[in-house]
């Protein structure tokens, strides 16, 4: 029957591009035409008929009469949401006769679930038990939505309460997420803000509010849904004896009480799945690091939703104007702290397992398929790792591997950044040795990719840096101890990690000396061993002399006449100077001509007025 999927697909369809007024006129000409479908539609200017009763076995016979009720609780329920949302915006709010009617509509389609809840139940309906669950929270549902617009906070919880229990059931079992959506968007969000209005302490999780307020006469009522609640009911009574929230948190040696209970639920699942994660570890017969670092999921997901829970829950204490000096403040901030680190501290470890074994200290570029084929055929010894790849793409696996060291900075500028790290010494000086040690794997990664392109110097001068990186972080790191080749990955370098790496880059650093050395005495012999030919000193002091300088060839001696470049400005003035013989003719016949022509009189020149507009003298 599909009694959920059929009511959330209508009203995605419906609220995806209207409101609820459209939602509630589709309804209208859906009931009609389910009418005309089962011959009961009130014809053109016949009298009016009541709702037909429905029976067991009209449901069996046809699913249509199913729906038909379906739709008339569903057009009452768009109907109360539309009257809502048209008086939501008044500045007064909604007042109490708006109020009552709202109620009113609500109180409808919630009877007419119920009934329908009370046929399907019949096994003359026909109806699995997954369709009696739907049945009985679809009721449920409408039920509380109405006592929610009464303010009827007790029965408002119950009702709620019944709809999340068997939601829950429902997802868990048939693996639905629309009954998920249910439970995130519209039941968990009114069974707190009930519970909040109903005084009861924000330490209660929804979890264990909704079993407090379920009500039994739903499972004494009907029989066939006895078994499976009483199942449910197991699961929860077990899991708050053995796997009750933590009431406190503990951070370097500071513990606060966790008030919120979304925050001890989400740190509780943290650790379980901290458990989860070392098992599979542990019992993983495959060396792929992607396979490794996907178990790494959960837990990730699990330290976010303690994170964004620990967020939620200081806004709402910063909207309700509590200071930052209050004490549940500073226990939050302390929480905020813990669990930032947590998971931050996984997404490294995560980092770290893609990396490959050993923080990627040794050279390795063959496959874990190819190096599990070629471990089958013959042993493989470690010089022989990574011949048969071009220089390329070794190159490309070396830049793969800077990528998530980089991943990994960042993550750890990011744990310095939050609140009381900065004033924890002893966490500061942890940190920045582990930044000091991933810096120098990066460097090594980087040099190996300089040697492998054939830039020996570049590569010897990252693997010093490397060691001077390594030996830094060993002075402090010396002191954290292995727990063992089965716990998982995290933000923690042993001992063991760092000084494999610093053995690894002794090692590099002797060889890449020799190439070194081996590079400059394959050197072609220089311009000073052959008689000092070549250009001085003096003109070549823009580059840098990396082949040593020669100090038989500074400057040319004795000098040799060059040109040099001379201002414009000179030959522009000396211009004026010049006299070329093709401009001398035609002055001399000039002059010529003017010896036979009488001069003219001269004007008599006036003496120019001086001053400021012609004052003064």
């Amino acid at each position: 029957m599909d009694i959920t999927k059929f009511v959330v697909s209508h009203r995605e369809s419906a609220l995806l591009y209207g409101d609820y007024s459209t939602y509630q006129r589709q309804l209208s000409k859906k009931l009609l035409n389910c009418r005309k479908k089962l011959n009961i539609a009130t014809k053109k200017r016949g009298t009016f008929q009541t709702r037909n009763q429905l029976y067991a076995e009209q449901v069996a016979e046809d699913h249509r009469w199913l729906h038909l009720h379906l739709l008339t609780a569903e057009r009452a329920w768009a109907n109360a949401m539309a009257i809502k949302a048209a008086h939501s915006v008044e500045t007064k709010g909604i007042g109490g006769k708006t109020r009552s009617h709202i109620a009113s509509r609500l109180d409808k389609g919630a009877q007419i679930a119920e009934d329908m809840a009370e046929v399907i139940v019949k096994p003359e309906s026909g109806a699995s038990w997954v369709d009696q669950l739907e049945a009985r929270a679809y009721a449920a549902l409408l039920r509380g939505a109405a006592l929610f617009e009464k303010q009827h906070w007790e029965p408002c919880l119950k009702s709620y309460s019944v709809a999340r229990v068997i939601y829950s059931q429902l997802s868990t079992s048939t693996k639905g997420d629309i009954f998920r959506d249910l439970l995130s968007e519209t039941i968990d969000p009114s069974i707190r803000y009930a519970a909040y209005q109903a005084k009861i302490p924000r330490t209660q999780p929804v979890d264990e509010i909704a079993w407090k307020y379920f009500s039994h006469a739903v499972a004494e009522r009907h029989n066939a849904l006895q078994p499976i609640l009483d199942e449910q009911r197991n699961k929860k009574s077990a899991m708050t004896s053995a796997d009750a929230p933590p009431a406190t948190l503990t951070w370097r040696g500071r513990e606060v009480k966790i008030e919120d209970a979304a925050i001890a639920v989400a740190w509780a699942s943290v650790g379980t799945e901290k458990v989860k994660l070392s098992e599979k570890l542990s019992s993983a017969a495959s060396v792929n690091p992607r396979e490794l670092a996907g178990a790494y999921d959960d837990i990730l997901v699990a330290s976010q939703d303690a994170v964004d829970a620990t967020k939620q829950a200081i806004d709402e204490l910063k909207s309700e104007g509590v200071p930052q000096s209050d004490s549940r403040m500073q226990s939050l901030q302390i929480t905020r702290t813990a669990v930032n680190f947590e998971m931050i501290s996984w997404r490294i470890g995560r980092n770290r397992v893609l990396i490959g074994q050993d923080d990627g200290a040794r050279l390795d570029f063959s496959s874990p398929a190819r190096k599990k084929k070629q471990q089958e055929q013959t042993e493989e010894t470690p010089d022989d790792k990574g011949k048969d790849l071009t220089p390329g793409r070794q190159i490309a696996k070396l830049k793969e591997k800077v990528v998530l060291y980089d991943g990994i900075l960042q993550s750890l500028e990011s744990i310095k950044e939050l609140p009381g790290v900065a004033n924890d010494q002893e966490l500061s000086t942890q940190l920045e040795a582990t930044s000091q040690y991933f810096t120098a794997l990066k460097c090594l990664a980087i040099s190996r990719s300089h040697a492998i392109a054939g830039s020996a110097v570049n590569a010897l001068a990252l693997v010093k840096h490397a060691l001077d990186q390594c030996n830094a972080a060993h002075s402090v790191l010396s002191g954290n101890s292995d727990d063992g080749k089965s716990a998982p990955r995290n933000i923690q370098v042993t001992n063991q990690h760092v000084g494999l790496l610093r053995d690894i880059l002794g090692g590099e650093l002797q060889r890449s000396r020799a190439l070194v050395e081996i590079h400059n005495l394959n050197k072609p012999t220089s311009a000073s061993q052959t008689g000092g030919a070549g250009k001085p000193l003096s003109s070549q002091l823009l580059n840098y002399p990396a082949g040593g300088v020669d100090l038989n060839n500074i400057v040319t001696y004795p000098p040799q006449l060059e040109p040099i470049p001379v201002k414009p400005l000179f030959l522009d003035v000396a211009w004026n100077y010049i006299e070329y013989p093709s401009k001398q003719r035609p002055v001399a016949a000039a002059q010529e001509r003017s010896k036979g022509i009488e001069k003219e009189p001269e004007p008599e020149v006036k003496p120019q007025k001086r001053g400021w507009f012609g004052f003064g003298r």
